[in-house]
């Protein structure tokens, strides 16, 4: 799931890959409209596997950091509005998720695409933000 859940710069919203064409990726948003457009290499793509939230100590990859929002929530949606909340409440929000969050290199605006990002993934029904564990063979 994880390499299939893309970010592409100066487009709202998350998209899943859908296909491979000869010069891009086709890729479908995952919003309600559901439409399906190409996004070429010029594009900045990113898979959210690739992303990661500083901390005071190691960078925390952001399937674990929607693990954790999804714990707190219960599996259900954000019970903050992103959009309506104050830098203030966003940031004492967050603390809940990440407690050991990078508070100077981490902006508000960071947190409020976290939180639009799980909305979305949630409404989505993908509620799956980490691998299961490989099983060692004994």
């Amino acid at each position: 799931m994880q390499q299939t859940i893309l970010a592409i710069a100066g487009k709202p919203g998350l998209y899943k890959l859908v296909s491979r064409g000869n010069n891009n990726l086709i890729v479908e948003a995952l919003d309600a409209t559901h439409k399906r457009m190409p996004a070429f290499a010029t594009d900045r793509i990113t898979s959210l596997s690739d992303i990661a939230m500083f901390t005071e100590t190691d960078d925390v990859p952001l399937m674990d950091v929607l693990e954790n929002l999804k714990n707190l929530e219960g599996g259900k949606k954000a019970s903050i509005n992103e959009k309506k909340a104050s830098g203030d409440e966003l940031r004492a929000y967050f603390s809940k998720v990440l407690p050991e969050w990078d508070q100077d290199r981490v902006q508000n605006s960071h947190i409020k695409k976290l939180i639009t990002w799980y909305n979305i993934l949630i409404e989505a029904g993908i509620t799956d933000f980490k691998d299961p564990e490989p099983e060692s063979a004994d």
